[in-house]
């Protein structure tokens, strides 16, 4: 199993609009998708996860219905709205921007200072 890692403030919305791009979800399945597509690392705690889908919906990037779970119970799932795919767009930009300008900041060497 691989260590845990601390999500950074502002990475929770990110990583439930992924895990929701990849197909309609309800609350713990976001959970439960978060955790396999970071091949373990990332286990985001309910308490936090609810307030965040209430906010995304809130903000017209998901939008929630309810439905039939795979354990035959009523549940809310969620899904993004177009909104919702052009921000997973904007945030991922700039994730991957900032991964790599920290990425060169760490492999500067003294004589590059």
């Amino acid at each position: 199993m691989t260590e845990r890692a601390q999500i950074l403030p502002g990475t929770l919305d990110l990583l439930i609009l992924k895990a929701v791009s990849l197909g309609p979800l309800y609350g713990y399945g976001i959970l439960l998708r978060i955790e396999q597509i970071s091949q373990g690392a990332l286990l985001i705690e309910q308490g936090a996860l609810y307030p965040a889908l209430f906010r995304l919906v809130h903000q017209g990037l998901l939008k929630a219905h309810w439905d039939t779970s795979e354990n035959n119970r009523r549940t809310k799932f969620y899904e993004l709205t177009s909104a919702g795919r052009k921000r997973l767009r904007q945030e991922e930009q700039g994730w991957n921007r900032l991964v790599a300008a920290i990425g060169s900041a760490l492999k500067a060497q003294p004589e590059e200072a």
